[in-house]
């Protein structure tokens, strides 16, 4: 993938990559996924920094931190909070859950049952939660990371299609090259224990994400935008197409991977790099594997852009 990434964005990224090294890619998308107002999957085995890039992530934001270790046990209250009588004052409280954070890590969300799962779906469309007919509005921003373990069975359940598409873009970190890995070793670098500072204030976070939204986007990378769009949907390869929500998720990694490169336009470029991430968890081949790369080769072997 060939980008440039924006001085004012740089500090942010080698500052989580001390902690996550040789993953500077992975941790620009993810940038672009916070601004583009989505929510992010991070799908890999354990241990390769799904955790780390999350907890360093939300310090170089200066957002509060919370963490949600989801089990099979766990109950929707557990996550949103519930309603308890209060003796001595005679009336109900409402106790707030861990979800009232404005960066949330949802660890392992696959190891909770269905029901637990979908507490998290209204919170991830409109900010807000229902409790008890009462509404609750949640902290701005508000970003979720989810965590699973593709290769675990057993004692999980998997994300309904409705989950997933509240997830604006999916990928996985995977293992370190050789360069990088060696210093880990060496411990000179990749320590996760200490802390990244924090490099934006509220007001430059508000600031990037309107300009994120505010990205160009010409006729003809519209036209381009709608053709990936249709092809999902009428090719036949596909089990079923890009929703609109997915569709809307699309345009809006392609503008906000724009704004990381420091343009107030998109180009057709920009549409390429970020279709597979924001593809690969909506989209299901009917015959042979899945994957981000398939996707890629797929779609953008039929579909050429004309820019």
């Amino acid at each position: 993938m060939n980008y440039i990434i924006a001085p004012e964005f740089t500090p942010l990224i080698d500052a989580i990559e001390t902690h996550l090294m040789g993953k500077r890619e992975t941790i620009a998308l993810s940038l672009a996924t916070f601004f583009a107002g989505g929510h992010l999957l991070l799908e890999d085995i354990p241990g390769v920094g799904k955790t780390t890039l999350a907890k360093h992530l939300s310090q170089v934001l200066g957002l509060d931190f919370g963490r949600i270790q989801f089990t099979s046990d766990m109950l929707p209250s557990d996550i949103l909070g519930v309603n308890y009588y209060n003796q001595k004052e005679g009336s109900f409280i409402f106790k707030k859950g861990p979800i009232f954070t404005s960066f949330l890590l949802a660890d392992e969300i696959n190891r909770s049952m269905p029901k637990t799962q979908s507490a998290l779906l209204q919170a991830m469309e409109e900010g807000i939660i229902t409790i008890d007919g009462t509404r609750y509005t949640l902290p701005e921003p508000f970003f979720v990371i989810g965590t699973e373990n593709p290769h675990e069975e057993v004692g999980t359940f998997p994300l309904p299609t409705s989950q997933l598409d509240r997830f604006m873009c999916s990928f996985g970190i995977g293992y370190p090259d050789r360069e990088s890995e060696r210093e880990i070793l060496k411990g000179e670098r990749g320590h996760s224990a200490s802390n990244s500072d924090a490099l934006l204030t509220p007001q430059q976070i508000e600031s990037y994400m309107k300009q994120a939204s505010m990205v160009t986007l010409s006729d003809t990378l519209l036209d381009f935008l709608q053709e990936i769009i249709a092809y999902t949907r009428e090719s036949g390869l596909f089990e079923y197409g890009l929703s609109t929500r997915g569709a809307l998720s699309l345009t809006a990694m392609t503008k906000s991977w724009a704004m990381l490169q420091g343009r107030t336009y998109a180009t057709a470029d920009d549409l390429q790099a970020v279709t597979s991430v924001v593809c690969s968890h909506r989209l299901k081949f009917r015959e042979g594997p899945t994957t981000a790369k398939r996707i890629h080769d797929e779609i953008f072997t039929h579909i050429r852009s004309d820019i």
